[in-house]
């Protein structure tokens, strides 16, 4: 089934993209569905991941599940039904599941391309996701939200029950707050804020408007004697915001108070770009560090296109941005639809090649191009 769907969609991307046989700088339709294809086609075999690949593997794991949300908003976006057909064989063979960690962010991730397939009809299951976040909150966890090393190895920390890690605002709060959206109970939204705003005043440095990824990083310095604010880390908080923030009513009481949170990272993020448009795998050293790295640099530009496109920031100070970090996007997709420069599985800044691909990229660049479509 899955050959079936990636050669019906490559006919159609051939079609369309008949005579337009490159991808840098590309229009945002053609470069966002090569992409997709891409990875769709690369769904069975993960030789091309250099690190993580077991993980890799998992169908219910946050790489994956970062992979399907991107595809989720680019088939909304694009009206593609073989997109969504796509998605929901891949939600039928994980049988609706999450990961096995019922409690822990990362294996709530997929939970958001379950709950947006809920969103378009056709059998969507979402009773595992209450299932799992209800057991959640019959015994809320009170863990420190200091990062140890978990010796039950269970987790990669002793905290991971909460969202001690920032990595998790972007996996798991838009999935809360999608499922008040399906069942109509404010109680899982209400949870989901509750912890993110714990997250954030503990994780979060009001000076640069950065989040470190975990308390092990508070004092912890770049060989050049900055803060150490990882790309990709910063590029799920920022993501995750325009995700959670959709599945808020704009009235509610928080709502601004994530906005105020948006714009201040926004500003940050405009002064710290690289001049050729990406943004740099350790944020702080932009002077000393000449490698893009495409999944923050993906994330980032993302959120900064969604808040142009709907008058949050103003065009006039973050149009240039995002169109810089557009385009350092399309010089990384190569013309067969693989998006280079992405930084493998970690929880730090670290080396990246050109030839380093993962599927939270893709994903990462579907939800850009998601919102380029859109640009004016």
């Amino acid at each position: 089934m899955k050959i079936f769907l990636v050669v019906a969609i490559t006919a159609v991307l051939s079609a369309a993209c008949a005579g337009e046989r490159s991808a840098l700088h590309g229009s945002p339709k053609t470069t966002g569905d090569r992409v997709a294809v891409w990875q769709l086609a690369h769904m069975e075999q993960f030789d091309y991941v250099r690190t993580f690949r077991e993980q890799t593997e998992q169908s219910t794991g946050w790489i994956q599940a970062a992979f399907y949300i991107g595809l989720a908003r680019w088939a909304a976006t694009t009206d593609n039904d073989r997109y969504l057909s796509a998605m929901f064989e891949a939600a039928r063979e994980n049988d609706w599941q999450l990961g096995p960690l019922y409690w822990h962010a990362d294996d709530q991730a997929i939970a958001q391309v379950y709950l947006f397939l809920a969103s378009k009809g056709g059998n969507a299951q979402t009773q595992a996701v209450v299932d799992a976040f209800d057991r959640v909150l019959d015994v809320p966890p009170d863990d420190s939200l200091e990062f140890r090393d978990d010796e039950t190895a269970q987790s990669e920390g002793t905290c991971q029950k909460r969202w001690c890690w920032c990595d998790a605002l972007f996996m798991a709060p838009p999935a809360w707050a999608m499922l008040s959206n399906v069942t109509g109970d404010p109680k899982y939204r209400e949870y989901a804020l509750k912890e993110y705003f714990a997250t954030k005043a503990y994780l979060y440095d009001e000076e640069q408007h950065l989040f470190y990824r975990d308390s092990r990083f508070f004092e912890r310095r770049t060989p050049f004697g900055n803060k150490v604010f990882w790309s990709r880390g910063n590029g799920w908080v920022f993501a995750g915001l325009p995700l959670l923030l959709e599945a808020l009513p704009a009235e509610h009481p928080q709502y601004e108070e994530l906005l105020t949170l948006y714009r201040a990272m926004a500003t940050t993020f405009r002064n710290i770009q690289h001049p050729q448009g990406f943004w740099s795998s350790s944020l702080l050293d932009v002077q000393h560090d000449p490698l893009p790295e495409m999944s923050g640099t993906a994330f980032i530009t993302f959120a900064l296109a969604w808040g142009v496109n709907r008058n949050v920031i103003s065009k006039r100070l973050y149009g240039d941005v995002v169109e810089r970090g557009w385009r350092a996007l399309g010089d990384a997709v190569d013309e067969q639809g693989k998006l280079g420069w992405v930084q493998q599985v970690g929880n730090a800044p670290d080396e990246v090649r050109a030839t380093d691909t993962q599927l939270y990229g893709s994903g990462a660049l579907l939800l850009a191009a998601s919102e380029m479509l859109h640009w004016r």
